[in-house]
């Protein structure tokens, strides 16, 4: 009876485990508070989204330029298709977009789902995060950043979800990778719960990365939302020669609080 008693016991704490770290089931954030469903044929919802435009990646030493032309991102079909195209456009060998939220949307504490698939082709690198919102002021790594998801084109299916802030960014991050399947032909959701005691990071409601939250590290202040198709950089690596067009597909971005 003992051993049958310890058995049990045993069993009832990896289930326990399981749905704390496998799930948002226990999560206490249910209210849409924001979202963009996709479901207009023009530009990206100018009351929602703003653009970064330019090259070179803000230091990352990337190889697009960044603009906001229709070539490059646009709603249509009911998804928001982020295109990176070999070209040469203002000394740059690639254009892109990276669409933000700043000065549009910005929030503190709650979950985030993006439902996106991804692109193949050795250079791509799209990612899906958010930066403080007090970068302008406080800086980078100290306003914070949460990537939700980065995607490598020469490592297919593997995903990053990490966190840069003060002591721990660029490759001291506090990251890590999950493998999935079918990434770049399949839609998959990328989550993020977050609260003032943790940090989960997901896929599809399976938490991967999960950091404990503090008032010492910046993740308790508003951040902003950023999807955007990077080529090449200190990250994404060389670009493999045929590739001349990319896409980052996503069928909704929503915000629960």
């Amino acid at each position: 009876m003992p051993g049958k008693i310890i058995l049990s016991s045993a069993i009832a704490l990896m289930c326990l485990i399981f749905l704390q770290q496998s799930s948002f089931a226990q999560t206490k954030y249910h209210k849409l508070a924001w979202s963009d469903e996709f479901n207009h044929n023009s530009a990206p919802d100018s009351s929602k989204w703003d653009y970064d435009l330019g090259a070179g990646g803000w230091g990352n030493n990337e190889l697009e330029y960044y603009t906001s032309r229709h070539q490059n991102v646009i709603v249509k079909d009911g998804m928001l298709h982020i295109t990176a195209l070999k070209e040469n456009y203002k000394g740059s060998d690639y254009t892109s977009a990276r669409i933000i939220t700043k000065g549009k949307f910005s929030f503190t504490y709650g979950r985030v789902e993006v439902r996106a698939k991804l692109p193949s082709g050795v250079g791509t690198w799209p990612a899906i995060w958010m930066l403080g919102s007090n970068i302008d002021s406080a800086n980078w790594p100290a306003c914070g950043e949460i990537d939700i998801m980065e995607h490598l084109g020469r490592q297919l299916n593997k995903i990053y979800g990490t966190l840069h802030y003060p002591d721990h960014y660029g490759g001291n991050a506090n990251g890590k990778t999950t493998m999935i399947s079918n990434g770049t032909t399949q839609f998959h959701v990328y989550g993020l719960e977050w609260s003032p005691s943790v940090i989960k990071i997901s896929v599809d409601g399976k938490v991967y990365q999960t950091v404990p939250n503090s008032p010492n590290i910046p993740f308790n202040h508003n951040f902003f939302i950023i999807l955007n198709m990077a080529m090449g950089g200190n990250f994404g690596g060389p670009v493999a020669p045929n590739v001349t067009r990319a896409s980052m597909e996503i069928d909704y971005v929503r915000v629960y609080q």
